[in-house]
């Protein structure tokens, strides 16, 4: 009998998060419905946040945060290239500009120094400095946003925190996106920490971003009589005040994202003591394994390994191991700079070594609430033999 496959992530179900969606099903909205703006509230409570903006994706989430904050042709972002090809992409579709800053090598985390650095030699240089910076909460793990905050003070720049790894993560104790950014995102695809299938949150204490988000996410289109520039002729009158899109939240993705918010602690609570299973699993082999620094309380979306430098040319042959054993490792990410399209642009190997040192050298293992201890031992040994029999290539 053949072994099951492991993944490296995957949703945890239950039986109220069936019945919370077939309620949904049954009731009288499907979408534009009330559970919508009910999980909005209750995310916006976890956040600290005052709003909250459900869309379709945390793409989508992040394309009108963009354009809440004024992105528009001319306009430079600057990101991470470790992240999913989304969190620049978004700039991209409002016909702006991107560029990226490295990575610190321990937290794999947008670098503050290298980001003050870029930042100094672009105004001596009298060159453009970014209108926003896109920071990626990495694994789950919070970047070190209070230093980006201060940064953005002194050169001028707003802040759009990609936490799609990072629902229910804290930085010095604070829910990521309560204090230091304009608007924070949250994804809720099935692998992240909590899901509603497909889904992402925008959150933001400002209302004027939050009602430019809403009206982006509603096709620009208002229902808000207060809003109205023409006098109501009846119930039936709506105006469309924007060009904005098709990115709502359905009925059935809030109510098992309103039932699944419900058990975000003890997702978490499980991952971090799968994390601590893996410390103990995984040491005295030659990787260097994710830690958390002081400032963070990670959410543990991902557990990214880095392979020491001798086994670099090994790391293919490590994975399709793995692979053949049902284990199913990941690499997170490849270099957003050196994708094709981005290198039509102007970018190439070499702009940011960091991103790409860890990039030759990770491997993601399986991660998640109902990953069991005796498939983390099976992960660890199949890891070792792996690397055993790198070593003898």
């Amino acid at each position: 009998m053949s072994k099951a496959f492991i993944p490296y992530g995957r949703q945890s179900v239950s039986a109220a998060d069936v019945e919370a969606v077939c309620e949904a099903l049954t009731s009288d909205f499907l979408t534009q419905g009330p559970l919508v703006t009910e999980f909005e509230n209750s995310v916006a409570e976890l956040s600290q946040c005052k709003y909250a903006i459900a869309a379709n994706s945390a793409t989508s989430a992040l394309h009108v945060a963009c354009l809440a904050l004024g992105v528009g042709p001319g306009d430079l972002v600057w990101t991470t290239p470790n992240t999913f090809i989304a969190s620049a992409n978004c700039a991209l579709y409002c016909d702006a500009q991107v560029d990226f800053v490295d990575i610190d090598p321990q937290t794999y985390n947008l670098c503050p120094i290298q980001l003050k650095e870029k930042l100094e030699l672009a105004k001596l240089q009298n060159r453009r400095l970014p209108k926003v910076v896109i920071p990626v909460h990495f694994g789950g793990h919070p970047c070190d946003i209070c230093a980006l905050h201060e940064l953005s003070k002194e050169y001028g720049f707003y802040i759009i925190e990609d936490a799609s790894h990072a629902i229910g993560a804290k930085f010095k104790g604070q829910p990521v996106g309560s204090r230091y950014s304009d608007i924070c995102v949250f994804s809720f695809h099935p692998v992240k920490v909590m899901t509603t299938a497909e889904g992402g949150m925008a959150v933001t204490n400002k209302e004027p971003l939050a009602d430019a988000m809403r009206l982006l996410v509603h096709q620009g289109v208002t229902k808000n009589k207060r809003e109205f520039q023409t006098c109501s002729p009846g119930d039936w009158y709506y105006e469309q005040h924007d060009l904005g899109f098709n990115y709502r939240m359905t009925e059935l993705q809030a109510a098992l994202g309103i039932s699944q918010l419900k058990r975000l602690n003890q997702f978490i609570e499980k991952r971090r003591e799968r994390v601590q299973n893996y410390y103990q699993l995984l040491q005295g082999l030659p990787i260097q394994l994710p830690s958390e620094a002081d400032y963070a309380f990670s959410s543990w979306h991902l557990f990214p390994i880095v392979l020491f430098e001798a086994l670099e040319p090994q790391r293919a042959s490590i994975f399709q191991y793995l692979r053949e054993q049902q284990i199913g490792t990941q690499v997170h990410y490849i270099p957003v700079h050196t994708q094709p399209f981005y290198q039509e642009k102007g970018f190439a190997w070499g702009d940011f070594p960091q991103s790409e040192e860890y990039y030759q050298r990770c491997l993601s293992l399986p991660l998640y609430p109902d990953l069991t201890y005796e498939e983390q031992v099976y992960v660890a040994n199949a890891l070792r033999e792996a690397i055993d029999r790198a070593f003898v290539a």
